[in-house]
C-alpha cells in the first residue's frame, strides 16, 4: 500500500467516533482542517474539566505509568507502550495500541488475573451509547495487537456524590461494566471501519445539513457546512411547533418567507407574520397580565455561575452552578429613581455563604423580584437556602416572588422579528433596547465571562485581577440593565 493510500486509511479512536456521527466531518478533519470552526470558551473549558476528571479517576488505579503524548511520535508511544507490558508493568494510563491501521490510547489499563482490564474515562453523569462505540473501537485494536482484554469499563462521574472535605474517588466515580456490549459490537466496528475507508477514498462526501452536525456531539465542521443557509430561514422557527424546521428544509424550503402558513402553529405563524411585514407582535391582553403580575419594590436580579466537573468546594455535586456574582437593579417605587447593588467574589473561597448573606440584605421582605429566564435564579436561590440554614427563610421568600421577564417572550405575546424565534435576553435586547449592546465589551457573553472568572483565580497580577473584577461587574450589570430597559419597552406597548 502506497504512503498516500496508508494515509486514507489511518483512523484513530477519535477519527471513528467523529465518523460515526458524519462522515463529511471526518473527510474534512483529515484533509481540510483549515475549515474547522474556532474553538469556543465553552470548549476550552470542557477539555481543562476533562484533564482533572482523568486526574482523579486514576487514583482510583494509584501507581500506574503513563504513556505521554507530548514529544512522542506514535511510534514511540507505541514502542514504549509494548516495553512496560513486557516489563509486568500492571497499571498503564494512556497506553497506545494500533492495529489494522487503527490508532488508540486507552485511558486506564489495569493487568489482572485473567487479563487486562480497560477502563475508559468520561467527564459525564452517565453512561450513553457513543461511550459504547467508543469503547468498543479500543477492544477491536488491543484485541487484534494480541492483548487480552478480560473486562471493559466506563468509568463517569456519580451525579449524587456530594463532596466532604478532601475528593473520594471512589464516591466521585461509577464504574459501569460493559464488557459484553462491547464485545456484541465488534462486527459493528469492522464493518464501520471499512466503510468509512470507502467513503475516504471517495472525496467529499455529499452529505447534507442534519440533526447529526448537534448530536451526540457539537461539529466543529458546523459554520461550513451550513453556510448556505440564509440569515432568516425555516430554521428560526419555533422548534417547539408543529412543525419541525429540518421537515421544511427537506422539502426544499430554506428561506423562512417561503414557509407555508397552512401548516405552521400559531406561535409559528406569528414569527412569519411579523418577519414578512417587519412588524413587531403584541398581544396586548397577555402582555397587561404580565405586566399586572408585578409590584413595586422592584428588583431585576442576575446571576454568574461557574460549575466544575469535580465539585470545587465541600457541599456541592458535579456540575453544579456556583455563583460568584450578582447584578441587582432596583425601583424602590413607581416613577423612583434606578438604583443599582452589585457583589463579586473574591478569587479561589467559596462564595456561596457570602453572596447568600449580602443578597439576603440587599432583598427587602415581600419585594417582587425579576429575572430572566427565572428557573435559574430561582434553582440558584433554592440551592443556598438548602445549604444555609440561617438564610433559609428570607431566600425561600425571595423565591416565592420571582417573576420571569422572559415569559411574554416565550409566550408570543411579545414578538419582534429580529429575534429570529428566540426569547432569550440576548436576542430579545438588541430587538427591542437596540441602543444598549453587549458588543465591544471585553466580556460579551457567559461563557467568556466563566473563562474571565477562572484567569482571575489563577492570576498572581493585581492589576489584571482588577481589570477582570471590573470587566466582570461591567458584563452582569449590562445584563439586569438590560431588564430595565425591556421591562420600560413591554410598559410602552401595554
Amino acid at each position: 500500500m502506497s504512503m498516500k493510500a496508508k494515509e486514507r486509511a489511518y483512523l484513530s479512536k477519535s477519527l471513528f467516533i467523529r465518523g460515526l456521527q458524519c462522515r463529511k466531518s471526518l473527510y474534512l478533519h483529515k484533509f481540510h482542517p483549515e475549515l474547522r470552526d474556532e474553538v469556543s470558551e465553552a470548549q476550552e473549558a470542557l477539555f481543562q474539566s476533562g484533564h482533572e476528571v482523568g486526574a482523579y479517576a486514576r487514583q482510583l488505579f494509584p501507581g500506574g505509568f503513563e504513556v505521554p503524548y507530548e514529544n512522542l511520535s506514535m511510534e514511540e508511544q507505541l514502542n514504549l507502550t509494548g516495553e512496560k507490558i513486557k516489563r509486568s508493568t500492571r497499571i498503564l494510563y494512556e497506553p497506545a495500541f494500533s492495529y489494522d491501521n487503527v490508532f488508540v490510547k486507552a485511558d486506564i489499563l489495569r493487568k489482572a488475573r485473567r487479563g487486562w482490564e480497560l477502563y475508559e474515562v468520561k467527564g459525564s453523569t452517565g453512561l450513553k451509547e457513543e461511550h459504547l462505540s467508543d469503547v468498543a473501537v479500543q477492544y477491536y485494536v488491543l484485541k487484534g495487537a494480541g492483548i487480552r482484554v478480560s473486562k471493559a469499563s466506563v468509568v463517569y462521574l456519580n451525579k449524587q456524590y456530594v463532596r466532604n472535605g478532601d475528593i473520594d474517588p471512589s464516591a466521585l466515580f461509577v464504574t459501569k461494566d460493559v464488557t459484553q456490549a462491547v464485545r456484541d459490537k465488534q462486527r459493528f466496528v469492522t464493518d464501520e471501519i471499512a466503510k468509512m475507508r470507502k467513503a475516504l477514498g471517495k472525496g467529499v462526501p455529499a452529505i447534507d445539513i442534519g440533526e447529526r452536525c448537534e448530536d451526540p456531539y457539537y461539529c466543529d465542521f458546523y459554520e461550513h457546512c451550513w453556510q448556505h443557509i440564509p440569515e432568516y430561514s425555516v430554521f428560526d422557527l419555533d422548534g417547539r411547533g408543529r412543525v419541525k424546521p429540518f421537515d421544511l428544509y427537506r422539502q426544499g424550503i430554506v428561506e423562512l418567507r417561503d414557509a407555508p402558513k397552512e401548516i405552521l402553529s400559531k406561535k409559528q405563524n406569528i414569527q412569519l407574520e411579523s418577519f414578512l411585514q417587519k412588524k413587531k407582535y403584541v398581544n396586548k391582553a397577555g402582555l397587561k397580565q404580565f405586566l399586572d403580575s408585578l409590584w413595586y419594590p422592584l428588583y431585576f436580579l442576575d446571576f454568574e455561575t461557574f460549575s466544575c466537573a469535580v465539585p470545587a468546594f465541600s457541599g456541592t455535586r458535579p456540575y453544579q452552578n456556583i455563583p460568584h456574582q450578582y447584578s441587582l437593579h432596583y425601583l424602590k417605587r413607581k416613577g423612583a429613581r434606578l438604583g443599582h447593588r452589585a457583589f463579586l467574589a473574591e478569587p479561589n473561597i467559596d462564595p456561596r455563604e457570602e453572596l447568600a448573606g449580602n443578597l439576603v440584605n440587599e432583598i427587602p421582605d415581600n419585594a417582587c423580584v425579576l429575572a430572566y429566564h427565572a428557573s435559574f435564579e430561582i434553582g440558584r436561590l433554592e440551592e443556598l437556602a438548602a445549604s444555609y440554614p440561617r438564610y433559609r427563610k428570607k431566600l425561600q421568600g425571595i423565591v416565592e416572588n420571582v417573576r420571569d421577564l422572559e415569559v411574554p417572550f416565550r409566550k408570543k405575546d411579545v414578538y419582534h422579528w429580529k429575534m429570529k424565534g428566540h426569547s432569550s435576553q440576548k436576542c430579545v435586547l438588541p430587538a427591542l433596547v437596540p441602543q444598549l449592546s453587549y458588543e465591544g465589551m471585553e466580556i460579551s457573553n457567559g461563557g467568556m465571562a466563566v473563562q474571565a472568572y477562572f484567569r482571575m483565580c489563577e492570576s498572581q497580577d493585581q492589576s489584571e485581577i482588577k481589570a477582570i473584577r471590573k470587566a466582570l461587574l461591567d458584563y452582569c450589570k449590562l445584563d439586569t440593565l438590560g431588564m430595565v430597559r425591556i421591562l420600560e419597552r413591554l410598559r410602552e406597548m401595554a
